[in-house]
């Protein structure tokens, strides 16, 4: 099946990445989301990337131009009807993933296949919401996804081989590096990177170290390119609990138990960047 429209479900960070990326690609790409503010949040966020781009040399102003213009928006999941290859970027919540994934499977082309940008959630548990699992799987990009090479390919257990086909044949067109996981929580980035940041934090929790002497012991004694907790912020520590829990849920481990601390900075709203406060403090993100 060719591939031209790609539908992408959510306009955060990640989704107006993934949507940016299949633009710039020359692929026609159709962004929805329930809030028609997140939708022109997201039209300024990847019109400011790409103007890095221009102002970098590594593209033109025309480029962006012609990008920006292959991406239409639109508050209504009808949008997404005709679109070839479908992905999921909304929030990392299992309950919510498989209700958009009944959506789409009732609203997209029967060939369509569907993908999900989920960090650590089952894809054989979100395919069984579909009459489609064969062509169900995940497709984790990195943040930021602009400048991130690396895409986690993960197959379901119904997961076909073509559909797995199809995901390495976009990736190869991103100018994206495509590794295959299999489908266990956290798959492997998140498996491994995880449970870093949540000893980092008991850590801090425990006295061992501040945030700010534990950050430099991973770059300058382990050539991290940033620090755990920095890392963490970024992310968003709601996200971080998010995957710790299925991390813990998932495989019964006491290993995985997300640290208090984790538990309660996010209790508070301490989440990182986007609060304003997490181990460090930011300017709050805007909102306009």
């Amino acid at each position: 099946m060719e591939i031209r429209t790609v539908g992408v479900v959510g306009a955060g960070t990640m989704g107006q990445g993934i949507a940016q990326v299949f633009a710039q690609a020359g692929f026609d790409v159709r962004l929805v989301d329930v809030e028609a503010s997140m939708l022109d949040r997201a039209r300024i966020a990847m019109s400011r990337s790409l103007g890095k781009f221009v102002e970098k040399g590594k593209s033109t102003a025309v480029d962006r131009d012609q990008t920006l213009a292959r991406i239409s928006m639109s508050t209504s999941i009808d949008h997404l009807a005709e679109a070839d290859y479908l992905i999921e970027a909304i929030i990392e919540d299992v309950e919510a993933k498989r209700a958009l994934f009944r959506t789409l499977d009732r609203v997209g082309k029967t060939e369509a296949i569907i993908a999900s940008n989920t960090s650590s959630i089952s894809i054989t548990t979100l395919a069984s919401a579909t009459a489609r699992a064969d062509r169900v799987l995940g497709m984790h990009f990195m943040n930021p996804v602009p400048l991130m090479p690396l895409v986690e390919l993960v197959r379901g257990e119904s997961t076909s081989p073509a559909s797995l086909a199809t995901a390495h044949e976009l990736c190869d067109r991103l100018d994206k590096t495509a590794v295959d996981a299999a489908d266990f929580p956290g798959f492997i980035s998140n498996r491994i990177l995880m449970p870093m940041i949540n000893e980092a934090i008991y850590a801090v929790m425990e006295g061992v170290g501040t945030p700010e002497a534990i950050d430099t012991v991973l770059t300058l004694g382990m050539n991290h390119p940033m620090g755990p907790l920095t890392l963490a912020d970024f992310i968003g520590l709601d996200v971080c609990l998010a995957i710790m829990q299925v991390l813990h849920e998932g495989f019964g481990d006491s290993k995985y138990r997300p640290c208090p601390l984790l538990r309660r900075m996010v209790a508070a709203g301490r989440l990182g960047p986007k609060s304003g406060q997490g181990f460090y403090s930011y300017q709050p993100q805007r909102s306009q």
